[in-house]
Protein backbone atom coordinates (compact mmCIF):
# COMPACT_ATOMS: atom_id res chain seq x y z
CA UNK A 1 0.00 0.00 0.00
CA UNK A 2 1.37 3.49 -1.45
CA UNK A 3 2.25 5.46 2.42
CA UNK A 4 1.56 9.14 2.21
CA UNK A 5 4.01 11.71 4.00
CA UNK A 6 3.27 14.72 5.10
CA UNK A 7 6.33 18.07 5.43
CA UNK A 8 6.05 20.45 7.96
CA UNK A 9 3.64 22.86 5.04
CA UNK A 10 1.37 20.22 5.79
CA UNK A 11 1.31 18.64 1.63
CA UNK A 12 0.75 15.07 1.51
CA UNK A 13 3.07 13.60 -0.53
CA UNK A 14 2.40 9.88 -1.68
CA UNK A 15 5.88 8.41 -0.29
CA UNK A 16 6.66 6.22 -3.84
CA UNK A 17 7.45 7.03 -7.17
CA UNK A 18 6.03 9.94 -9.23
CA UNK A 19 7.19 9.07 -12.82
CA UNK A 20 7.44 12.35 -15.20
CA UNK A 21 7.88 11.41 -19.01
CA UNK A 22 9.04 13.42 -22.16
CA UNK A 23 8.73 10.29 -24.64
CA UNK A 24 10.33 9.21 -27.55
CA UNK A 25 8.77 6.32 -29.58
CA UNK A 26 7.26 5.24 -32.71
CA UNK A 27 10.55 6.54 -35.04
CA UNK A 28 13.72 4.81 -35.10
CA UNK A 29 16.86 5.98 -33.50
CA UNK A 30 18.56 6.94 -36.65
CA UNK A 31 15.94 8.96 -38.08
CA UNK A 32 15.75 11.09 -34.74
CA UNK A 33 19.27 11.44 -34.72
CA UNK A 34 19.07 12.64 -37.98
CA UNK A 35 16.22 15.12 -37.37
CA UNK A 36 17.88 16.53 -34.21
CA UNK A 37 21.56 16.93 -36.18
CA UNK A 38 18.97 18.83 -38.43
CA UNK A 39 17.84 21.11 -36.13
CA UNK A 40 20.87 21.63 -34.23
CA UNK A 41 22.44 22.85 -37.76
CA UNK A 42 19.69 25.40 -38.33
CA UNK A 43 19.84 26.99 -35.02
CA UNK A 44 23.92 26.57 -35.02
CA UNK A 45 24.20 24.26 -31.89
CA UNK A 46 26.37 21.32 -30.31
CA UNK A 47 25.59 18.07 -30.89
CA UNK A 48 23.32 16.51 -28.16
CA UNK A 49 25.59 13.92 -26.10
CA UNK A 50 22.51 12.87 -24.30
CA UNK A 51 19.30 11.92 -25.17
CA UNK A 52 17.40 11.30 -21.95
CA UNK A 53 17.52 12.33 -18.66
CA UNK A 54 16.05 10.43 -15.38
CA UNK A 55 15.54 12.80 -12.20
CA UNK A 56 15.41 11.24 -9.35
CA UNK A 57 13.59 14.02 -6.42
CA UNK A 58 13.99 13.81 -3.15
CA UNK A 59 10.85 15.29 -1.89
CA UNK A 60 10.86 17.78 1.38
CA UNK A 61 14.78 18.83 1.20
CA UNK A 62 17.53 15.92 2.05
CA UNK A 63 20.04 16.48 4.53
CA UNK A 64 22.63 16.71 2.07
CA UNK A 65 25.38 17.60 4.45
CA UNK A 66 24.72 14.11 5.79
CA UNK A 67 24.91 12.48 2.29
CA UNK A 68 27.23 13.85 -0.15
CA UNK A 69 29.15 17.04 1.77
CA UNK A 70 30.15 16.05 5.26
CA UNK A 71 31.68 18.25 7.88
CA UNK A 72 33.94 16.56 9.76
CA UNK A 73 36.25 19.09 11.01
CA UNK A 74 33.33 21.06 12.09
CA UNK A 75 32.12 21.98 15.74
CA UNK A 76 29.74 19.74 17.87
CA UNK A 77 26.79 20.68 16.72
CA UNK A 78 27.27 21.03 12.77
CA UNK A 79 29.19 17.96 11.85
CA UNK A 80 26.47 15.52 12.82
CA UNK A 81 26.76 11.51 13.64
CA UNK A 82 28.00 9.95 10.48
CA UNK A 83 31.45 9.29 9.21
CA UNK A 84 32.81 9.95 5.90
CA UNK A 85 34.09 6.97 3.79
CA UNK A 86 36.28 6.21 0.55
CA UNK A 87 34.64 6.05 -3.19
CA UNK A 88 35.91 4.73 -6.27
CA UNK A 89 36.56 8.64 -7.10
CA UNK A 90 40.07 9.84 -6.01
CA UNK A 91 39.48 12.33 -3.00
CA UNK A 92 36.02 12.11 -2.96
CA UNK A 93 34.23 11.05 0.39
CA UNK A 94 30.42 11.31 1.11
CA UNK A 95 28.13 9.28 4.06
CA UNK A 96 29.21 6.00 5.65
CA UNK A 97 25.43 5.05 4.60
CA UNK A 98 25.82 5.14 1.59
CA UNK A 99 28.32 2.33 0.18
CA UNK A 100 26.78 1.07 -2.82
CA UNK A 101 27.22 4.54 -3.98
CA UNK A 102 30.08 4.93 -2.94
CA UNK A 103 31.41 2.20 -5.07
CA UNK A 104 29.86 4.05 -8.71
CA UNK A 105 31.11 7.27 -7.69
CA UNK A 106 33.45 6.84 -10.35
CA UNK A 107 30.74 7.51 -12.83
CA UNK A 108 29.20 10.32 -11.57
CA UNK A 109 29.74 14.37 -10.24
CA UNK A 110 28.57 15.79 -6.97
CA UNK A 111 27.94 19.93 -7.34
CA UNK A 112 28.79 20.91 -3.48
CA UNK A 113 28.47 24.61 -4.03
CA UNK A 114 24.66 24.80 -5.00
CA UNK A 115 22.89 27.80 -3.51
CA UNK A 116 19.59 29.67 -3.63
CA UNK A 117 17.51 31.77 -1.41
CA UNK A 118 14.76 30.45 -0.94
CA UNK A 119 13.93 27.79 2.31
CA UNK A 120 10.21 27.56 1.06
CA UNK A 121 9.60 23.93 -0.23
CA UNK A 122 6.88 24.66 -2.98
CA UNK A 123 8.43 27.91 -4.67
CA UNK A 124 11.95 26.02 -3.68
CA UNK A 125 10.44 22.78 -5.77
CA UNK A 126 9.35 25.28 -8.53
CA UNK A 127 13.01 26.66 -9.32
CA UNK A 128 14.70 23.17 -8.88
CA UNK A 129 12.31 21.74 -11.43
CA UNK A 130 11.83 24.46 -13.88
CA UNK A 131 15.32 26.46 -13.87
CA UNK A 132 13.87 29.45 -12.80
CA UNK A 133 13.40 31.42 -9.88
CA UNK A 134 9.43 31.59 -9.51
CA UNK A 135 7.75 35.11 -9.67
CA UNK A 136 3.79 35.75 -9.67
CA UNK A 137 3.94 37.21 -12.86
CA UNK A 138 4.66 33.99 -15.33
CA UNK A 139 4.37 30.18 -14.58
CA UNK A 140 7.46 28.65 -15.89
CA UNK A 141 7.33 25.22 -17.34
CA UNK A 142 9.09 22.04 -15.44
CA UNK A 143 12.08 20.24 -17.67
CA UNK A 144 9.88 17.74 -18.54
CA UNK A 145 7.55 20.20 -20.11
CA UNK A 146 10.10 21.93 -21.94
CA UNK A 147 11.95 19.01 -23.32
CA UNK A 148 8.46 18.02 -24.63
CA UNK A 149 8.20 21.43 -26.01
CA UNK A 150 11.61 21.16 -27.91
CA UNK A 151 12.39 17.86 -28.91
CA UNK A 152 10.92 15.45 -31.25
CA UNK A 153 8.32 13.58 -29.93
CA UNK A 154 6.39 10.31 -31.25
CA UNK A 155 3.52 8.38 -31.91
CA UNK A 156 3.33 5.24 -29.27
CA UNK A 157 3.85 7.05 -25.82
CA UNK A 158 2.71 10.08 -23.65
CA UNK A 159 5.03 12.49 -24.35
CA UNK A 160 5.57 13.59 -20.42
CA UNK A 161 3.80 11.37 -17.81
CA UNK A 162 3.71 12.47 -13.94
CA UNK A 163 2.85 9.99 -11.04
CA UNK A 164 0.66 12.71 -8.88
CA UNK A 165 1.43 15.81 -8.42
CA UNK A 166 5.36 17.00 -7.20
CA UNK A 167 3.74 19.43 -4.73
CA UNK A 168 0.91 22.12 -4.65
CA UNK A 169 -0.12 21.64 -8.43
CA UNK A 170 2.60 23.97 -9.29
CA UNK A 171 5.29 21.89 -10.13
CA UNK A 172 5.75 19.46 -12.92
CA UNK A 173 3.82 21.36 -14.82
CA UNK A 174 3.48 23.23 -18.72
CA UNK A 175 3.48 26.69 -17.23
CA UNK A 176 3.33 29.09 -19.86
CA UNK A 177 3.60 26.14 -22.55
CA UNK A 178 -0.18 25.72 -22.65
CA UNK A 179 -1.88 22.33 -21.53
CA UNK A 180 -0.83 20.17 -24.23
CA UNK A 181 2.46 19.91 -22.49
CA UNK A 182 1.04 19.11 -19.10
CA UNK A 183 1.72 15.86 -18.29
CA UNK A 184 -0.29 12.08 -18.38
CA UNK A 185 -0.75 10.82 -14.94
CA UNK A 186 0.62 7.34 -13.71
CA UNK A 187 -1.28 5.26 -11.49
CA UNK A 188 0.11 2.02 -9.53
CA UNK A 189 2.90 1.70 -7.28
CA UNK A 190 4.63 -1.36 -9.19
CA UNK A 191 5.57 -2.93 -6.08
CA UNK A 192 6.73 -5.75 -5.55
CA UNK A 193 5.08 -8.97 -3.61
CA UNK A 194 6.84 -12.03 -1.10
CA UNK A 195 8.57 -13.47 -3.88
CA UNK A 196 9.97 -10.58 -5.38
CA UNK A 197 8.07 -10.43 -8.61
CA UNK A 198 5.89 -7.34 -9.26
CA UNK A 199 2.63 -6.13 -9.43
CA UNK A 200 2.58 -5.03 -12.71
CA UNK A 201 -0.01 -2.86 -12.17
CA UNK A 202 1.37 0.57 -13.48
CA UNK A 203 -0.48 2.28 -16.00
CA UNK A 204 -1.64 5.72 -17.43
CA UNK A 205 -4.66 7.11 -16.08
CA UNK A 206 -7.45 7.75 -19.16
CA UNK A 207 -5.43 5.28 -21.75
CA UNK A 208 -6.50 2.11 -20.60
CA UNK A 209 -9.38 0.29 -21.83
CA UNK A 210 -12.53 -1.07 -19.61
CA UNK A 211 -12.48 -4.20 -19.46
CA UNK A 212 -14.03 -5.37 -22.60
CA UNK A 213 -13.99 -2.48 -24.81
CA UNK A 214 -12.22 -2.88 -27.57
CA UNK A 215 -10.06 -0.19 -29.53
CA UNK A 216 -12.43 -0.34 -32.52
CA UNK A 217 -15.17 0.49 -30.60
CA UNK A 218 -13.31 3.16 -28.65
CA UNK A 219 -12.34 4.73 -32.42
CA UNK A 220 -16.07 4.33 -33.52
CA UNK A 221 -17.54 6.17 -30.27
CA UNK A 222 -14.88 8.90 -31.20
CA UNK A 223 -15.90 9.55 -34.64
CA UNK A 224 -19.29 9.86 -33.62
CA UNK A 225 -17.75 12.44 -30.79
CA UNK A 226 -15.78 14.17 -33.21
CA UNK A 227 -18.67 14.31 -35.85
CA UNK A 228 -21.40 15.74 -32.58
CA UNK A 229 -18.56 18.41 -31.25
CA UNK A 230 -16.97 19.63 -35.32
CA UNK A 231 -20.32 22.31 -35.46
CA UNK A 232 -19.58 23.42 -32.20
CA UNK A 233 -15.71 23.84 -32.28
CA UNK A 234 -15.42 27.52 -33.31
CA UNK A 235 -18.22 29.05 -31.22
CA UNK A 236 -16.91 27.46 -28.62
CA UNK A 237 -13.37 27.17 -28.43
CA UNK A 238 -11.47 28.30 -25.36
CA UNK A 239 -7.87 28.65 -27.63
CA UNK A 240 -5.12 27.01 -25.11
CA UNK A 241 -7.53 24.54 -22.98
CA UNK A 242 -9.31 23.11 -26.42
CA UNK A 243 -5.89 23.08 -28.46
CA UNK A 244 -4.46 21.44 -25.40
CA UNK A 245 -7.35 19.01 -24.54
CA UNK A 246 -7.69 17.93 -28.23
CA UNK A 247 -3.91 17.12 -28.61
CA UNK A 248 -4.05 15.33 -25.17
CA UNK A 249 -7.05 13.40 -27.03
CA UNK A 250 -4.80 12.89 -30.26
CA UNK A 251 -2.19 11.13 -28.57
CA UNK A 252 -4.10 8.96 -25.97
CA UNK A 253 -5.65 7.54 -29.14
CA UNK A 254 -2.14 7.00 -30.71
CA UNK A 255 -0.57 5.34 -27.06
CA UNK A 256 -3.90 2.95 -27.07
CA UNK A 257 -3.20 1.82 -30.52
CA UNK A 258 0.45 1.21 -29.61
CA UNK A 259 1.50 -1.92 -26.77
CA UNK A 260 5.07 0.53 -26.19
CA UNK A 261 4.06 2.21 -23.13
CA UNK A 262 2.33 -1.18 -22.03
CA UNK A 263 5.56 -2.70 -22.60
CA UNK A 264 7.79 -0.40 -20.93
CA UNK A 265 5.70 -0.75 -17.72
CA UNK A 266 5.90 -4.41 -17.57
CA UNK A 267 7.96 -4.83 -15.15
CA UNK A 268 7.32 -8.69 -15.05
CA UNK A 269 9.57 -8.39 -18.31
CA UNK A 270 12.68 -8.29 -15.77
CA UNK A 271 14.34 -10.83 -14.48
CA UNK A 272 13.95 -11.30 -10.18
CA UNK A 273 17.44 -10.77 -10.02
CA UNK A 274 17.12 -7.34 -11.46
CA UNK A 275 13.79 -6.03 -9.67
CA UNK A 276 15.64 -7.09 -6.17
CA UNK A 277 18.65 -5.05 -7.45
CA UNK A 278 17.00 -1.89 -7.20
CA UNK A 279 14.87 -3.15 -4.48
CA UNK A 280 11.29 -4.28 -4.01
CA UNK A 281 10.06 -1.06 -2.99
CA UNK A 282 7.76 1.03 -4.74
CA UNK A 283 10.45 3.23 -5.17
CA UNK A 284 12.90 1.05 -6.54
CA UNK A 285 10.49 -0.82 -8.86
CA UNK A 286 9.58 2.56 -10.27
CA UNK A 287 13.02 3.94 -10.86
CA UNK A 288 13.69 0.08 -12.86
CA UNK A 289 10.12 1.24 -14.47
CA UNK A 290 12.50 4.65 -15.62
CA UNK A 291 15.26 2.59 -16.98
CA UNK A 292 12.58 0.58 -18.68
CA UNK A 293 11.53 3.96 -20.57
CA UNK A 294 14.31 5.12 -21.28
CA UNK A 295 15.70 1.83 -23.03
CA UNK A 296 11.85 2.66 -24.76
CA UNK A 297 13.26 6.32 -26.50
CA UNK A 298 11.79 8.10 -23.53
CA UNK A 299 13.12 11.49 -23.04
CA UNK A 300 12.33 12.73 -19.86
CA UNK A 301 11.50 10.83 -16.42
CA UNK A 302 11.42 11.93 -12.99
CA UNK A 303 10.84 9.60 -9.87
CA UNK A 304 10.59 11.14 -6.52
CA UNK A 305 10.40 9.24 -2.93
CA UNK A 306 9.44 11.61 0.03
CA UNK A 307 9.99 11.59 3.58
CA UNK A 308 12.99 14.02 3.03
CA UNK A 309 11.86 16.94 5.47
CA UNK A 310 13.60 15.85 8.74
CA UNK A 311 13.22 18.31 11.57
CA UNK A 312 13.23 15.70 14.07
CA UNK A 313 15.14 12.91 13.92
CA UNK A 314 17.14 13.70 11.10
CA UNK A 315 19.78 10.94 11.93
CA UNK A 316 17.95 8.05 12.78
CA UNK A 317 15.86 8.69 10.05
CA UNK A 318 18.35 8.88 7.10
CA UNK A 319 20.29 5.90 8.78
CA UNK A 320 16.96 3.35 8.91
CA UNK A 321 15.00 4.31 6.03
CA UNK A 322 15.78 7.48 3.66
CA UNK A 323 19.54 6.32 2.95
CA UNK A 324 19.75 2.68 2.77
CA UNK A 325 16.87 2.98 -0.38
CA UNK A 326 18.28 5.49 -1.89
CA UNK A 327 21.76 4.11 -1.96
CA UNK A 328 20.54 0.22 -2.92
CA UNK A 329 17.97 2.06 -6.14
CA UNK A 330 20.02 5.28 -7.08
CA UNK A 331 23.18 3.04 -7.38
CA UNK A 332 21.48 -0.14 -9.10
CA UNK A 333 20.22 2.79 -11.83
CA UNK A 334 23.51 3.99 -12.66
CA UNK A 335 25.48 0.74 -12.94
CA UNK A 336 22.67 -0.94 -14.69
CA UNK A 337 22.55 1.97 -17.25
CA UNK A 338 26.43 1.63 -17.34
CA UNK A 339 26.54 -2.00 -18.16
CA UNK A 340 23.70 -1.93 -21.01
CA UNK A 341 25.99 0.85 -22.56
CA UNK A 342 23.16 3.61 -21.94
CA UNK A 343 24.62 5.94 -19.29
CA UNK A 344 26.37 8.07 -21.86
CA UNK A 345 23.52 8.94 -23.73
CA UNK A 346 21.28 9.37 -20.27
CA UNK A 347 21.26 11.55 -17.84
CA UNK A 348 20.49 11.11 -13.99
CA UNK A 349 20.09 13.80 -11.88
CA UNK A 350 19.68 13.54 -8.21
CA UNK A 351 18.37 16.43 -5.95
CA UNK A 352 15.81 17.96 -3.88
CA UNK A 353 14.49 21.61 -2.99
CA UNK A 354 16.89 22.41 -1.03
CA UNK A 355 19.19 21.67 1.68
CA UNK A 356 19.60 21.21 5.81
CA UNK A 357 20.66 23.57 8.31
CA UNK A 358 24.52 22.97 9.13
CA UNK A 359 23.40 22.85 12.84
CA UNK A 360 21.07 20.65 14.17
CA UNK A 361 18.37 21.64 16.54
CA UNK A 362 17.32 20.12 19.74
CA UNK A 363 14.87 17.50 18.20
CA UNK A 364 17.97 16.21 16.60
CA UNK A 365 16.99 17.03 13.17
CA UNK A 366 18.01 19.76 10.54
CA UNK A 367 15.53 22.85 9.54
CA UNK A 368 15.65 24.81 5.60
CA UNK A 369 18.22 25.66 4.43
CA UNK A 370 19.12 27.00 1.31
CA UNK A 371 21.90 28.59 1.27
CA UNK A 372 24.04 25.64 0.51
CA UNK A 373 22.92 21.99 -0.98
CA UNK A 374 24.30 19.12 -3.18
CA UNK A 375 23.03 17.25 -6.16
CA UNK A 376 24.44 14.46 -7.89
CA UNK A 377 24.92 14.28 -11.50
CA UNK A 378 25.70 11.26 -13.64
CA UNK A 379 26.05 10.33 -17.56
CA UNK A 380 25.43 12.18 -20.50
CA UNK A 381 28.50 13.56 -20.68
CA UNK A 382 28.65 14.86 -17.01
CA UNK A 383 32.34 14.32 -15.97
CA UNK A 384 33.05 11.20 -13.76
CA UNK A 385 34.21 11.05 -10.58
CA UNK A 386 34.45 14.40 -10.00
CA UNK A 387 33.31 16.95 -7.37
CA UNK A 388 32.73 20.53 -8.18
CA UNK A 389 33.06 23.42 -5.91
CA UNK A 390 32.90 23.41 -2.25
CA UNK A 391 31.19 24.80 1.07
CA UNK A 392 33.04 26.85 4.27
CA UNK A 393 34.39 24.31 7.04
CA UNK A 394 30.74 24.57 8.70
CA UNK A 395 28.70 23.74 5.26
CA UNK A 396 27.36 27.28 5.70
CA UNK A 397 27.79 28.43 1.97
CA UNK A 398 29.73 28.10 -0.87
CA UNK A 399 33.26 28.27 -0.73
CA UNK A 400 34.39 27.82 -3.95
CA UNK A 401 32.66 27.73 -7.61
CA UNK A 402 29.04 28.61 -6.82
CA UNK A 403 26.26 27.83 -9.24
CA UNK A 404 22.49 27.67 -8.96
CA UNK A 405 19.55 25.64 -10.37
CA UNK A 406 19.02 27.22 -12.88
CA UNK A 407 23.14 26.90 -14.28
CA UNK A 408 22.43 22.85 -13.32
CA UNK A 409 19.25 23.11 -15.82
CA UNK A 410 21.66 24.94 -18.33
CA UNK A 411 24.50 22.13 -18.04
CA UNK A 412 21.93 19.49 -18.41
CA UNK A 413 19.81 20.88 -21.23
CA UNK A 414 23.34 21.58 -23.31
CA UNK A 415 23.87 17.87 -22.78
CA UNK A 416 20.63 17.52 -24.35
CA UNK A 417 21.44 19.74 -27.42
CA UNK A 418 19.22 22.56 -26.09
CA UNK A 419 20.22 26.17 -26.76
CA UNK A 420 20.16 27.22 -23.27
CA UNK A 421 19.31 31.27 -24.49
CA UNK A 422 16.67 30.22 -26.66
CA UNK A 423 13.54 31.94 -26.68
CA UNK A 424 10.05 30.86 -26.40
CA UNK A 425 6.59 32.32 -27.12
CA UNK A 426 3.93 32.91 -24.62
CA UNK A 427 0.49 32.68 -25.27
CA UNK A 428 0.65 36.70 -25.32
CA UNK A 429 3.19 36.69 -27.24
CA UNK A 430 5.67 37.54 -25.12
CA UNK A 431 8.93 35.83 -25.98
CA UNK A 432 10.80 34.55 -22.91
CA UNK A 433 14.36 32.14 -22.45
CA UNK A 434 14.35 29.15 -20.93
CA UNK A 435 16.19 29.93 -17.84
CA UNK A 436 16.72 33.71 -17.21
CA UNK A 437 20.18 33.37 -15.45
CA UNK A 438 21.09 29.95 -15.62
CA UNK A 439 24.69 29.18 -17.79
CA UNK A 440 26.05 25.85 -18.35
CA UNK A 441 28.86 24.65 -16.31
CA UNK A 442 31.48 23.85 -17.73
CA UNK A 443 33.48 22.11 -15.39
CA UNK A 444 30.81 19.94 -15.06
CA UNK A 445 31.76 18.55 -18.70
CA UNK A 446 33.83 16.51 -19.43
Amino acid sequence: MARFVSDCEGFARRDFLKIGSAGLLGIGLPQLLQLEAKANEARGQRRAQARSVIMVWLAGGPATIDMWDLRPNAPEGIRGEFNEINTSAAGVRISQHLPRMAEVMNKCSIVRSLAHTIPSHGPATVFMTTGNRPTPALHYPSLGSLVTRLLPAAQGVPPYVAFNELRNGSAGLAGYLGTSYNPFIVEGAGNANGRGRTAGNLRVRGITLPSGFTLEQLENRDRLLQNFERGLAETDRQDDLVDGLDTFHRQALDILRSDRTRNAFNLQQESDSVRERYGNTPFGQGVLAARRLVEAGVRFVTISTGGWDTHNQNFQNLRTRLLPNLDQTLSALIKDLDDRGQLDSTIVYCAGEFGRTPRVNNRSGRDHWARSMSVVLAGGGIRRGYAHGTTDVQGMAPNADPCTPDDVAATVFRQLGIDHLQELMTPTGRPVQLFREGNPIARLVG
